[in-house]
């Protein structure tokens, strides 16, 4: 048995999920049971992107047949790239092959002819035929992978558009430097200030995976907190970061109760920084820094000229139908977490009494506007500032078509805390938010931090554990 080369045979959901999968395993042959096209076809309709990527996994079929030839499907066609696609990792492609024979039911295995059981008997009839490499099956419906295993069919999961291996390992923006980081630096250390800012250059060491906009701090000392401005080869330009602590550098009324906070306001009121990503659980404050900064830059430096809130539209528990009026209407019981923040954001002045109050909240809803993600295709966004909120609920396609929104002036805010995913088919390594933060981390123009401190209440920091 040849151990190297092998033959995956894809489920449908695979190619619903990500139809250029054909394409991505290397110099191993792809089959694809009869069923797979049946359900292919089946799902083709509609403008869901499911149904789109069955569309597009069947145009890669056809291209393929044209250009080698109908005479080819028995002996299998070879999965050459169409030209446009571009994909990761290289190397010599192997052959897409179709199950030409219908087999025997196999009932005492399975019981009742489902779908399912087709796809399993046609691997079994598979590795009877085909003993010369390993098959194995490979499916994001765990069931059936349980099935196939009772079956003593190997079977995997689709891992390929995972961002990373483990969510641990994803870049949290903010690093720890150690304590004797001065001691360790001081011959070499250069220091000058520019426009009211402090810069160092320091030379990095080889365990230093510094990014730009990435956020260092030497632990318990509030002073010593800085962003990396810029790294070239082994020298890196520090820049000590503005405290928003103290209440005259007060965002929009809001000052930083935390160190993670403070990173979030520098990366968020930074004009050099178009995109910026904030992770983290329920009543750290990720909307509210957002917010508070967006208000600041479009309401009084006039940086924006408004700012636009939106996200997916996701229920927690049972949908409640269709919901009446505008688009603006429609979005506004998605966006509670809009109305509480500004109320905190509401300058609360006793003397104005209720009429200057509702002319203020008049005011600031004429610069806010809430729009559905659904609508965002084709779109081209100038001078704003958006929030996405629950970003976490978005495919990394998804994701694309949003950022890809922004022309000139324009500061996107990705929020979300990924332990709350409720899109089905979504993990935190294959969630678009985790997509973004691992791929912009490089960027010089973008920035992320990941806050760990609950700012709501007592009740709420213990539930939060506890629960």
């Amino acid at each position: 048995m040849n151990h190297g080369k092998r033959i995956y045979v894809l489920d449908t959901n695979v190619l619903m999920h990500d139809p250029t999968a054909l394409f991505k395993f290397e110099e191993h042959d792809v089959y694809l049971p009869m069923q797979v096209i049946e359900e292919l076809d089946n799902g083709k309709k509609g403008t869901s992107e499911a149904s789109r990527n069955a569309r597009q996994v069947s145009r890669f079929i056809n291209e393929l047949i044209e250009a080698q030839g109908a005479d080819r499907i028995a002996s299998g066609l070879k999965l050459e790239r169409p030209g446009g696609l571009q994909l990761r990792g290289t190397g010599s492609s192997g052959v897409l092959r179709f199950q030409t024979t219908v087999p025997k039911e196999d009932k005492a295995s399975f019981g009742a002819v489902a779908p399912d059981n087709r796809i399993l008997g046609a691997i079994l009839a598979l590795v009877r035929e085909d003993s010369a490499y390993p098959v194995v099956f490979v499916s994001k419906d765990i069931n059936l992978r349980i099935k196939a295993a009772i079956a003593g069919i190997a079977s995997e999961d689709y891992e390929n558009d995972r961002a990373l291996d483990d969510f641990s390992l994803l870049y949290t923006g903010a690093t720890a430097l150690p304590e004797d980081f001065w001691q360790r630096h001081g011959k070499d250390l250069k220091s000058w200030t520019d426009k009211g800012r402090t810069y160092y250059e320091v030379r990095r060491g080889e365990d230093d995976d510094w990014h730009a906009n990435q956020y260092l701090y030497l632990p318990g000392d509030e002073e010593s907190e800085f962003r990396v401005a810029s790294v070239e080869g082994e020298r890196a330009v520090l820049q000590i970061v503005d405290d928003y602590r103290s209440s005259q550098h007060a965002v929009w009324g809001i000052t930083a109760r935390n160190r993670e906070q403070n990173f979030a306001l520098n990366a968020l009121m930074d004009p050099e920084i178009d995109f910026v990503t904030l992770l983290g659980t329920a009543g750290t404050g990720k909307t509210l820094l957002a917010l508070a900064a967006g208000l600041a830059q479009t309401m009084d430096a006039q940086r924006y000229r408004e700012i636009i809130m939106t996200r997916a539209t996701i229920s927690v528990g049972e949908d409640i139908g269709f919901l009446p009026g505008t688009e603006e209407e429609k979005m506004t019981p998605w966006m509670g977490a809009l109305t509480d923040n500004l109320e905190v954001l509401m300058p609360s002045n006793k003397e104005a009494g209720s009429w200057g109050r509702a002319a203020t909240n008049d005011l600031l809803a004429s610069r806010i506007k809430i729009r559905s993600l659904n609508f965002m295709r084709g779109r081209t966004l100038l001078d704003r500032w958006l929030i996405l909120d629950e970003a976490q609920n978005l495919t990394p396609k998804q994701m694309k078509t949003l950022i890809t929104r922004a022309g000139p002036g324009t500061k996107i805010v990705c929020l979300g805390n990924v332990e709350q995913i409720d899109t089905p088919y979504l993990t935190e390594t294959t969630s678009g938010l985790t997509y973004a933060v691992d791929r912009f981390k490089h960027w010089a123009h973008s920035a992320h931090v990941t806050l760990r401190r609950g700012e709501r209440s007592r009740l709420a920091d213990y539930a939060s554990e506890v629960l």
